[in-house]
């Protein structure tokens, strides 16, 4: 494809390189404390704050929380995309950052059912709240920070640096957590051990507040803010312009968060690591989640690699590749992890990350040359939060209700087979926009809706 021209000044080598350790950094911290309580969810806050509901249906309710704050990021990324449109991207980023440290610690340091009674599911779910808000805002600013800083030609490998802060962030995840079952093994883990890593998270916070105040705006939004282009209410103007396109993308997303929550959901180690007594196969949870860390190296591997060839080949050729290569991956998911043994669950997760990094890492940058400058943040951010609610917020809980129902892992199989399809349809209806400028003088010139790459 050829490269179209850009009217932005230009960045430093110096200052991409602050951006996207920025971009990874953050995205990396806010996957980490999103894991850290999913993982939790499904292997001890069942028991902590929801055991009066009973033996099924507390089990039921921790799945819930997870998906909980998915309903409250629209309302982040509302707030963020607006803020971020009309302030900046750099501001959006360190807030949101610091929303989601406070809300993870917080939960590290939460009473439970037995110590203050119904106030420790409540405060449970304020606090979740409060991660859906920040996680609504911050993905947004992280892509377009990378992507608008990104030189011609390369937006796709740009692109997927906010991308790996899920395989990094389950990866540190489940690091720690196996850690800490190797610290505080049995009773020791419920008593005090999951507490651990909620807690260790202030640590990455002041790193990440550190770094993201050290880099600087967005060119692209330094263009607007100084031409006074700004919307004064972006987020009317998306859904007023372009309701069709966040649709599409909102798809696009779901296609891929549906079938990345049976891992990063911590479904299938809580379904493998759980006793037989409470639904689980009762395998080893220290090897469970070592397997789950070897399938984010898997999914950062193939996730790295899917930018730079969206570059070559377009984002719609390597996210239909894609979608082809998940579908394969969920068939036999299940049957590796109930017949195969911890063997098993090595294979079937690492299988099903392949096709999850090449969905996953050309998504941002599609996203980010899907909106035209002044309402990108809104448009991305928007897409980004429904696309989260329809294929990730209760993905686990879905397959939860579906196996109890059925009593069988095919329907599980068959829904994710489903929000692939979707995936795939948003994918194919959705206009690649490869390499289109980014800047509000194109926006401004006429050109963007009638814009068409050129092939080679």
């Amino acid at each position: 494809m050829t490269q179209a021209s850009s009217a932005l000044p230009v960045t430093t080598p110096r200052e991409r390189r602050k951006v996207v350790v920025a971009s990874v950094v953050g995205t990396t911290i806010e996957w980490y404390d999103f894991f850290i309580y999913a993982f939790a969810a499904n292997l001890v806050l069942a028991k902590l704050f929801f055991e009066p509901a009973g033996a099924g249906m507390m089990q039921i309710l921790s799945l819930l929380t997870i998906g909980l704050s998915f309903l409250f990021r629209p309302l982040g990324a509302f707030l963020a995309g607006h803020f971020g449109d009309k302030l900046g991207r750099r501001p959006m980023l360190v807030i949101t950052l610091l929303l989601m440290g406070i809300a993870t610690v917080g939960i590290g340091l939460l009473p439970t059912y037995d110590a203050i009674g119904i106030f420790a599911p409540i405060l449970l779910i304020l606090l979740r709240i409060l991660q859906g808000l920040s996680a609504g805002g911050e993905w947004g600013g992280a892509v377009l920070m990378s992507v608008e800083h990104a030189p011609e030609g390369k937006r796709g490998l740009y692109g997927i640096f906010p991308q790996l802060g899920v395989p990094f962030g389950m990866l540190l995840a489940s690091a720690m957590l196996a850690l800490m079952r190797v610290l505080a093994p049995g009773e020791a883990f419920e008593q005090w051990g999951w507490r651990v890593p909620f807690l260790v998270s202030v640590v990455l916070i002041v790193a990440g507040f550190i770094i993201r105040r050290s880099v600087d705006e967005s060119p692209v939004f330094s263009e607007i803010k100084e031409s006074r282009q700004q919307e004064s209410a972006p987020i009317i103007q998306v859904f007023r312009m372009y309701t069709p396109l966040v649709i599409l993308s909102a798809l696009l997303f779901a296609g891929n968060n549906a079938v990345g929550y049976m891992l990063t959901g911590g479904y299938v180690q809580g379904l493998a690591s759980r006793p037989e007594s409470e639904g689980g196969l009762g395998y080893d949870p220290v090897q469970v989640q070592l397997a789950v860390l070897t399938a984010a190296v898997v999914w950062a591997i193939f996730t790295y690699f899917s930018g730079p060839l969206s570059d070559r080949f377009g984002r719609k050729v390597i996210m239909n590749i894609g979608w082809a290569v998940q579908a394969a991956g969920v068939i036999p998911l299940f049957q590796f992890v109930f017949n195969g043994g911890i063997p098993g669950v090595y294979l079937g997760t690492c299988l099903l990350a392949v096709g999850l990094g090449l969905t996953y890492g050309p998504a941002a940058v599609w996203f980010a040359e899907s909106f035209p400058a002044s309402v990108r943040y809104s448009g991305i951010s928007i897409s980004y939060a429904l696309g989260g609610v329809i294929g990730g917020a209760f993905a686990p809980t879905i397959a939860q209700l579906l196996l109890q129902n059925f009593g069988t892992t095919w329907a599980i199989v068959v829904y994710l087979l489903i929000m692939t399809g979707l995936g795939l349809l948003a994918s194919t209806l959705l206009r690649d926009r490869s390499n289109i400028p980014l800047d509000a003088n194109f926006e401004r010139s006429g050109q963007w809706q009638d814009w068409t790459p050129a092939k080679r």
